[in-house]
């Protein structure tokens, strides 16, 4: 039998943290047969905002592994043995680690794991009939030799990450000048960070891209601004109970919530998970303070509660136009580099268009999304389609986060197996989220 010719368990398509936490999770596990699938030649975690002093936002223990199994080879903390960097970490004291240390602790896992494939974009997913099994048939195309490669799966894991968000009004202007944070790196390595720059977003990309610009222009000159349509230069709700949102036990509670009663609760919780760190907040505050002692005007401008509705060139220089929120005064800038921090959004993968219409769709064109993360359905097939942050509006904010993405992997790998391969029970935090009294914690 060739290799396309033989039945997986599971076929992953994607290869960012979470699908590679898969990976790792069911790598030691000999009765699950598993292939995963990336378009890229190599993994990378967002390359382009990899910036020097940045960290993940959070613990090291949010690795790909440790939040179900602290004994996997594929720890952050083995990751680190194994580089000779365990003591040097212990000295360092520090939960939140270098975000390059993360994508380089990531990039050591995929070239582990030989179920990791590389430069094969998926093209399709369709049904088909084997031996009176209804099951996945995966089209690919390897990027490097052209050829189209066939496979088959029981299920099928979608981990195809989000996309940048680019607002429609400033579509028409992406390029050299016009760009999304994603693409920050490169356009600073070509020069593009004179004369004046203007960031517009609130979140932690733009509070990072914004600093970043303030230090260069430090030596290079030049002006900088800064808007957002938020109501201020907020930090992300970090709180020791906060946290306890990204959690199975809310998971649950949320998921058991009407519909209605979750996109109302969402539109709350915007600090949970879009908010700034605040020791970025604390950094740009101090750099302000530095560079405006003894009257010095280094052409700064924050500004707030403004939202940026359009943008023109003149001069060959862009022109934005907006209005202050509250007051309803009208805004107008001018800057000749316009950095978009406006976030992401779900990516909807056109491989899926053949048995699109047989996917269940909520009133707001949303994918309806079962407790156990695999999409509902008419496709009679043996198994799912399970999908990895893509529920933010099933399961809450802790969708998109890293701390629970191993979680969800033990869901989806307890389902696949039909029996409980990785421990995935609540009643792990000091809060109860429901209306019913917390049980207590059983020791043995």
């Amino acid at each position: 039998m060739t290799e396309q010719e033989h039945i997986y368990d599971v076929i992953g398509i994607g290869l960012g943290p979470f699908n590679l936490g898969m990976a790792a999770l069911v790598d030691p596990l000999d009765e699950v047969s598993a292939l995963f699938l990336e378009q890229e030649a190599e993994f990378n975690w967002h390359p382009n905002m990899l910036l020097n002093k940045t960290t993940l936002q959070v613990s090291f223990l949010a690795d790909l592994v440790s939040m179900v199994d602290v004994k996997s080879d594929y720890s952050f903390l083995n990751y680190l043995q194994q580089h000779d960097r365990l003591y040097q970490f212990y000295f360092l004291e520090k939960f939140h680690i270098p975000r390059k240390e993360y994508n380089h602790y990531c990039r050591w896992v995929s070239r582990q794991l030989d179920t990791c494939r590389f430069s094969r974009k998926v093209e399709q997913v369709t049904t088909i009939d084997v031996d009176g099994e209804r099951l996945y048939q995966v089209t690919s195309i390897n990027q490097e030799t052209g050829r189209t490669e066939m496979y088959i799966a029981k299920h099928v894991v979608m981990g195809i990450g989000t996309q940048p968000y680019v607002p429609q009004a400033f579509e028409h202007t992406l390029g050299e000048t016009v760009f999304h944070t994603s693409g920050y790196l490169p356009a600073k390595a070509a020069g593009g960070l004179g004369g004046s720059v203007a960031v517009l977003g609130s979140g932690q990309s733009a509070a990072e891209v914004f600093l970043d610009v303030a230090h260069h222009q430090e030596d290079s000159g030049g002006s900088l601004q800064w808007y957002t349509r938020s109501k201020g230069f907020f930090p992300m709700e970090y709180s020791k109970l906060g946290l306890e949102h990204f959690s199975p036990d809310y998971t649950q509670f949320f998921y058991d919530l009407p519909q209605s009663k979750k996109d109302e609760l969402l539109k709350e919780q915007d600090l949970l998970y879009k908010g700034i760190s605040e020791d970025t907040i604390a950094a740009i505050y101090d750099h302000l303070y530095e560079r405006t002692a003894g009257g010095e005007d280094p052409d700064i401008h924050l500004q707030a509660m403004t939202e940026m509705r359009s943008i023109s060139e003149e001069g060959g220089r862009w022109v934005m136009s907006g209005v202050q929120r509250i007051s309803g005064e009208p805004v107008e800038a001018e800057a000749d580099i316009v950095i978009l921090g406006t976030g992401y959004q779900p990516r909807l993968p056109s491989f899926l268009d053949g048995v699109d219409e047989e996917i269940h769709r909520d009133e707001k064109g949303r994918f309806v999304i079962n407790k156990g993360y695999d999409l509902e359905t008419e496709l009679e097939t043996s198994g799912n389609i399970y999908v990895q942050n893509a529920e933010l509006h099933t399961h809450g904010v802790g969708a998109p986060d890293l701390g629970l993405g191993a979680y969800r992997n033990a869901v989806i790998i307890n389902s696949i197996t039909e029996r409980q391969v990785y421990a995935t029970d609540m009643n792990q935090i000091f809060q109860t989220f429901g209306a019913g009294k917390k049980r207590a914690v059983q020791h043995l």
